[in-house]
């Protein structure tokens, strides 16, 4: 589909949205802008959001997200409770995280106003649709009065637009929808109008409800009037004739799309078990926030993939399990509960030595906890969270599009060293999205792993690689090949069930050796900023665009800082030592209460220090920046 112009409309003659009305002024040119959506939760906040990320995509800027909504699937309307909201940054220069406070709130009811306005800068732009400051509206969002009138909103550019109303009057004519559900198209009309406003075409939009709705539906032809006629609104009312436009970023040539956490997780396994060779067995049980992979991946069974949706978190392990030892990529997801009720099944994995990958997308705990919202408090869990001496390889992609990358490198390491593997994702790298690169296909790396076969000598199934100390992988009903595995110690090399005490020692040593070598399969722990730096900010996980920006903003005002970020957890690179020893100070960002930190004092006796955060949201750059900016004062 030829896409138009930015700020112009397609004409009338490609049957697309048009105008008819007058020229609008030159727009104002910023570099970037920071835009939230605010309603309830029924209010299609999500989709709106999305839907402009990808038409900001689509006109090339840079765009990350961060997608917030209330764990309940429908929260006591009106309340603080049931806001759900969405922010989206997009830019004309590379970016790296959502943006800290948004320059411009769209907010659909008191509530949503409520929640958020503490985040606006002093001069932000805030629309709200003011047909819903009721009363009644007001006293649940807990205000006194009405901000609109009493002064509340003074520093802020508010614009009151009456949504419902506007949506209901553009959709009057559509005999087939009740009031409420004309009302409820306002979404859209807001949808049209911020087009209108930041220079974006409504086209890609209109394009994507006629594939999602019909064009002939009720609710088709409503959305489409609606996403007009707000866009109209912009064309003709005065108020919005200072438009603001985002050059398009200098983005590397190539094919790019945009792409959540969890979708690129599952592209990522589904394609590297192509680059295995082998089916994918996914097993899983549905829990927010990693439901999404078991979703996507259930729809690419064309590439030999096999879901299985089991009745509980143990029998999606174990599914995982036996596909694995079948000859399959095996594979599991869940969040932090969910692991918990693995463990044992994750031990039997280790003891028997097969390339099972557990997928955890952290959330907000213990317990039920803050099922949507994002922490890193997992990690020690990951690392030391089962009986027994029991070694597991421990991943962690650092935003969404490096879970493509990561879930490669995890079936890699657990293929090629048999072992299983744990993928650290969260809930901030599984919902919010940027721009992704599609790799070329033929330079992914091959991850062929053979089978064993039948030789001369009888079948070890538990030989040893001399290199890697992987046992080969044994496809079960091989003549020949014949052999025992189970949760009880082995012998090492013919697999016998063992209870001599100088074999079990020599065992758990073996696997402890086993996950050891991969530090050196593993690239190095690259270091960024200064080379005289005397504090380096270490991080994992989903806090690599805070810290990235916290550490530049320091740099800029005089800071001899420098900044590293880890993807391989356990083991940790080589050379992660050898790097932490060359600073004076070492501080540690993390949403938890400072797990890594432990781990590196732990492992290199260095004085390193936590800048912890368990608030369910990610890191903020301009108040990370503070924090370590803080921390070098007062060493």
């Amino acid at each position: 589909m030829d896409l138009p112009k930015r700020g112009a409309l397609p004409s009338p003659e490609s049957q697309t949205m048009h105008d008819i009305r007058r020229e609008p002024a030159p727009p104002e040119i910023r570099d970037s802008l920071i835009i939230r959506f605010a309603g309830d939760s029924g209010d299609g906040m999500q989709l709106t959001g999305s839907r402009f990320t990808e038409t900001a995509a689509l006109a090339g800027n840079d765009v990350a997200t961060f997608p917030d909504f209330p764990a309940e699937i429908r929260a006591p309307a009106g309340t603080i409770a049931g806001v759900s909201g969405f922010q989206l940054h997009f830019a004309g220069r590379d970016i790296t995280t959502p943006g800290d406070r948004p320059d411009v709130l769209v907010a659909m009811n008191p509530a949503a106003l409520r929640k958020n306005l503490a985040d606006l800068p002093a001069g932000a732009t805030i629309m709200v649709d003011d047909g819903q400051f009721t009363a009644r509206n007001l006293q649940r969002a807990g205000f006194p009065g009405n901000p609109l009138e009493d002064g509340t909103l003074d520093q802020w550019k508010v614009i009151p637009v009456p949504l419902a109303k506007l949506a209901s009057d553009a959709t009057e004519e559509i005999a087939e929808l009740t009031p409420r559900e004309r009302e409820r198209t306002r979404n859209f009309f807001a949808l049209g109008l911020t087009f209108w406003m930041y220079t974006h075409s409504p086209e890609p939009t209109a394009a994507w409800i006629r594939r999602k709705f019909g064009e002939d539906s009720a609710l088709g032809r409503a959305n489409l009037q609606a996403l007009q006629k707000g866009y109209d609104y912009g064309v003709t009312t005065e108020v919005f004739a200072h438009r603001v436009e985002v050059p398009r970023a200098e983005l590397p040539q190539g094919t790019w799309r945009n792409i959540t956490g969890n979708l690129a997780t599952a592209y990522g396994f589904a394609a590297a078990a192509q680059l295995a060779e082998r089916p994918l067995v996914f097993g899983s049980y549905p829990i927010t926030p990693a439901s999404d992979i078991l979703h996507t991946l259930s729809r690419l069974k064309n590439f030999n993939v096999r879901t299985i949706q089991a009745e509980d978190e143990i029998a999606a392990i174990c599914a995982a399990i036996g596909a694995a030892w079948g000859g399959a990529i095996g594979i599991t997801s869940s969040s932090g509960p969910g692991i918990a009720l693995k463990g044992e099944a994750m031990g039997l994995a280790l003891m028997v030595e097969l390339p099972l990958i557990v997928i955890n997308v952290q959330r907000g705990g213990p317990s039920t906890g803050l099922p949507t919202k994002t922490e890193q408090s997992d990690l020690l869990q990951a690392i030391h969270g089962r009986h027994g001496e029991s070694p597991m390889a421990v991943l962690a992609p650092s935003g969404p599009g490096d879970a493509f990358e990561m879930a490669i490198e995890a079936v890699r390491i657990a293929t090629k060293y048999m072992t299983p593997v744990l993928f650290l994702s969260d809930g901030y790298i599984a919902n919010s999205s940027e721009p992704w690169q599609i790799p070329d296909v033929s330079t992914l790396p091959s991850l062929a792993v053979p089978t064993a076969a039948e030789g001369e000598e009888p079948f070890l199934p538990y030989a040893r690689d001399p290199d890697t100390l992987a046992r080969p992988w044994a496809t079960p009903g091989t003549p020949g090949l014949e052999h025992r595995v189970g949760g009880l110690e082995k012998a090492d090399g013919t697999g016998h069930i063992s209870y001599d005490p100088a074999n079990h020692e020599h065992m758990v040593a073996l696997r402890e050796d086993k996950i050891r070598r991969i530090a050196q399969d593993i690239p190095p722990l690259e270091v960024h900023g200064e080379t005289d730096a005397d504090t380096l900010v270490i991080g994992w996980g989903s806090t690599r665009g805070a810290i990235h920006g916290a550490c530049e903003r320091l740099r800029r005002s005089g800071h001899r800082i420098a900044h590293a970020h880890l993807r391989h957890l356990n083991p940790l690179p080589a050379n992660t030592g050898e790097t932490l020893a060359r600073y004076r100070r070492v501080l540690v960002p993390e949403l938890n209460r400072g797990q890594l930190s432990r781990i590196l004092r732990s492992e290199f006796l260095v004085p390193a220090v936590s800048l912890s955060q368990v608030r369910g949201l990610p890191f903020r750059v301009t108040e990370l920046a503070e924090r370590i900016a803080h921390a070098l004062e007062d060493a």
